[in-house]
Protein backbone atom coordinates (compact mmCIF):
# COMPACT_ATOMS: atom_id res chain seq x y z
CA UNK A 1 0.00 0.00 0.00
CA UNK A 2 2.79 2.35 0.09
CA UNK A 3 3.71 2.06 -2.92
CA UNK A 4 0.51 3.44 -3.60
CA UNK A 5 1.22 6.04 -1.55
CA UNK A 6 4.28 7.24 -2.67
CA UNK A 7 2.90 7.54 -6.08
CA UNK A 8 -0.01 10.20 -4.61
CA UNK A 9 2.34 12.37 -2.78
CA UNK A 10 2.68 15.21 -5.96
CA UNK A 11 -1.43 15.17 -5.63
CA UNK A 12 -1.08 15.46 -2.11
CA UNK A 13 1.45 18.39 -2.13
CA UNK A 14 -0.75 20.27 -4.29
CA UNK A 15 -4.11 19.72 -2.15
CA UNK A 16 -5.55 17.74 -4.96
CA UNK A 17 -6.81 14.67 -2.77
CA UNK A 18 -10.38 14.08 -1.06
CA UNK A 19 -10.22 14.73 2.66
CA UNK A 20 -10.05 10.84 3.87
CA UNK A 21 -7.35 9.90 1.17
CA UNK A 22 -5.39 12.88 2.59
CA UNK A 23 -5.97 11.69 6.01
CA UNK A 24 -4.96 7.85 5.31
CA UNK A 25 -1.68 9.48 3.68
CA UNK A 26 -0.95 11.67 6.79
CA UNK A 27 -1.51 8.44 9.29
CA UNK A 28 1.03 5.79 7.08
CA UNK A 29 3.57 8.54 7.24
CA UNK A 30 3.37 8.30 10.69
CA UNK A 31 5.15 5.22 10.18
CA UNK A 32 7.27 5.59 7.37
CA UNK A 33 9.84 8.60 7.61
CA UNK A 34 10.96 8.36 3.86
CA UNK A 35 7.30 8.98 2.99
CA UNK A 36 6.44 11.68 5.40
CA UNK A 37 9.97 13.77 4.49
CA UNK A 38 8.17 13.36 0.61
CA UNK A 39 5.05 14.40 1.75
CA UNK A 40 5.79 17.28 3.64
CA UNK A 41 9.30 18.69 1.55
CA UNK A 42 6.96 18.44 -1.69
CA UNK A 43 3.69 20.31 0.10
CA UNK A 44 6.34 23.22 1.45
CA UNK A 45 7.78 23.41 -2.66
CA UNK A 46 4.28 23.52 -4.15
CA UNK A 47 3.08 26.10 -1.30
CA UNK A 48 6.24 28.23 -1.93
CA UNK A 49 5.56 28.69 -5.48
CA UNK A 50 2.15 28.96 -5.56
CA UNK A 51 3.35 32.20 -2.59
CA UNK A 52 5.56 33.72 -5.07
CA UNK A 53 3.49 33.63 -8.11
CA UNK A 54 6.66 32.69 -10.16
CA UNK A 55 6.14 32.44 -13.98
CA UNK A 56 7.65 29.93 -15.52
CA UNK A 57 8.56 30.14 -19.10
CA UNK A 58 10.55 28.19 -21.36
CA UNK A 59 14.04 29.46 -20.40
CA UNK A 60 13.31 28.69 -16.70
CA UNK A 61 12.51 25.10 -18.19
CA UNK A 62 15.99 24.53 -19.94
CA UNK A 63 17.84 25.75 -17.09
CA UNK A 64 16.17 23.18 -14.93
CA UNK A 65 16.62 20.77 -17.78
CA UNK A 66 20.71 21.46 -18.22
CA UNK A 67 20.81 21.26 -13.99
CA UNK A 68 19.32 17.98 -14.21
CA UNK A 69 21.13 16.92 -17.23
CA UNK A 70 24.61 18.16 -15.59
CA UNK A 71 23.63 15.97 -12.24
CA UNK A 72 23.16 12.48 -14.28
CA UNK A 73 19.68 12.66 -14.86
CA UNK A 74 18.08 11.02 -17.63
CA UNK A 75 14.69 12.70 -18.72
CA UNK A 76 12.71 10.77 -21.60
CA UNK A 77 9.64 12.25 -23.11
CA UNK A 78 6.65 10.39 -24.19
CA UNK A 79 4.99 11.24 -27.62
CA UNK A 80 2.17 9.37 -29.13
CA UNK A 81 3.37 6.85 -32.25
CA UNK A 82 3.43 8.94 -35.38
CA UNK A 83 0.02 8.41 -37.70
CA UNK A 84 2.00 6.52 -40.06
CA UNK A 85 3.04 3.82 -38.30
CA UNK A 86 -0.56 2.66 -36.52
CA UNK A 87 -2.15 2.03 -40.20
CA UNK A 88 -1.38 -1.63 -41.34
CA UNK A 89 -0.38 -1.55 -45.57
CA UNK A 90 -1.18 -4.21 -47.76
CA UNK A 91 1.89 -5.63 -49.35
CA UNK A 92 1.91 -4.62 -53.37
CA UNK A 93 2.93 -7.78 -55.46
Amino acid sequence: MNDTYKKLVDLYAGNELPEDLTQEMEMAAETDLDLKQDMTSLRRTVESLRADELEFTEESYQRVLMKLYARGGHLQTQSPDPRHLQYQLPMSG
